[in-house]
């Protein structure tokens, strides 16, 4: 049966210095959960955690509603895939997938039963007899979830398992992990720093950074409505572009926010914002997704500035510019309308300011005036 998982506090120590910070969260039987973050972050440090293979320095972890800090990993029925395969190459794939059976002196037509039933499923069959050395990156993967799939865990704990595929292998180990899943139903818990990854297969998503939680939800969710700066920056691809702005006045229609303009000028905009306070130059960030803006001709624009780099990934084209008051480059989503565009031209920038995001000093965003 799907387990479902609940963390109260989790928090991890090392040599006196505080790595998890306080987790809290509730994983539904099922669930694919995906914990999500940059190099650093402790996602990798909670998964091991939850599987045993680390101690809990205080809080609780609940499978099923049973404090399971002080069971050892095989106690706890969970199946393990890392970033490694860490396959015997001595022994076939048939033999590998088992293996874990043989040492828990599993009864032979069972070990069979199971090594067949996992290598049916993984699409492997015809790779039973191989060698490690003869199969493809994406291959050996299979292998180690096949390894997990046997023991029938209550839940799957997936450890970075694609980041040692190239990009056309990642993509289809994506869509094999996530037909899996469809079709095994245990509850997941995936960590991975590839956003893509974790918009594509998550139920939910945990944002981490620096041992907290920065947000939890859908993936859309936290595209569309980022609790803070770090998520807004972190989920979607190009990144939220970020313009440094200043609040000056409030009204029915919005908060009117200032703006650095060319040759030291300024310029205002109204955004469906408002503050709890009247506005008193409080200086804030705006974010722009890619979507939400475009080019016109360097005096019609808003604001203008510089064609830094042109990214092109066949449907899409991407342009990078360097704007007054930006924190880093902002990435602009090229249509037929933008016309054509090289690297060094001087453009106008416009945008939709109904679909932007507004974030106070401490990176926290303001909720819209509309929702």
């Amino acid at each position: 049966m799907p387990a479902s998982l609940e963390l109260r506090d989790i928090r991890k120590d090392y040599a006196g210095k505080q790595i998890i910070k306080g987790v809290s969260l509730s994983v539904a039987p099922s669930e694919f959960l995906v914990l999500v973050g940059p190099s650093g972050c402790g996602k990798s440090t909670l998964l091991r955690m939850i599987a045993g293979l680390e101690e809990i320095s205080s809080g609780d972890l609940y499978f099923d509603d049973q404090r399971v800090n002080d069971w050892d990993p095989a106690r706890r029925r969970i199946g393990m895939v890392f970033q490694s395969y860490a396959l015997y190459p001595h022994m076939t794939v048939a033999e590998n997938i088992g293996f874990g059976l043989k040492l828990a002196k599993k009864p032979r037509a069972e070990r069979e039963q199971r090594v067949d039933e996992a290598l049916r499923i993984l699409q492997l069959e015809s790779l039973r007899d191989a060698k490690p050395s003869q199969l493809s990156g994406g291959q050996r993967q299979r292998v180690a979830i096949g390894r997990a799939i046997v023991r029938k865990p209550n839940a799957f704990l997936f450890d970075e398992p694609l980041s040692n595929l190239d990009a056309a292998l990642r993509i289809q180990m994506r869509m094999e992990i996530g037909r899996l899943h469809q079709r095994l139903q245990n509850t997941v818990v995936y960590v991975t720093h590839d956003q893509v990854e974790a918009m594509t297969l998550a139920d939910r998503i945990v944002v981490l950074e620096g041992g907290v939680i920065r947000q939890v939800g859908v993936p859309l969710d936290l595209y569309r409505r980022p609790a803070n700066r770090f998520v807004a920056g972190f989920i979607g691809t190009p990144t939220m572009g970020f313009l440094s702005v200043m609040a000056i006045a409030q009204s029915a229609d919005g908060l009117t926010v200032e703006l650095p303009g060319p040759a030291d000028t300024t310029v205002t905009v109204t955004v469906p914002f408002h503050l709890d306070t009247p506005p008193s130059g409080e200086s804030m960030t705006l974010g722009i997704r890619p979507e939400h803006c475009h080019l016109v001709e360097p005096d019609d624009g808003l604001l203008s500035g510089t064609v830094i780099m042109l990214e092109r990934l066949g449907a899409d084209t991407f342009a990078f510019l360097d704007l007054p008051g930006s924190d880093g480059t902002v990435a602009v989503r090229l249509t037929e309308r933008d016309g054509h565009v090289a690297s060094g031209d001087h453009v106008g920038f416009a945008f939709d300011a109904a679909q932007t995001h507004l974030f106070h000093a401490d990176g926290q965003a303001l909720s819209p005036i509309h929702g």
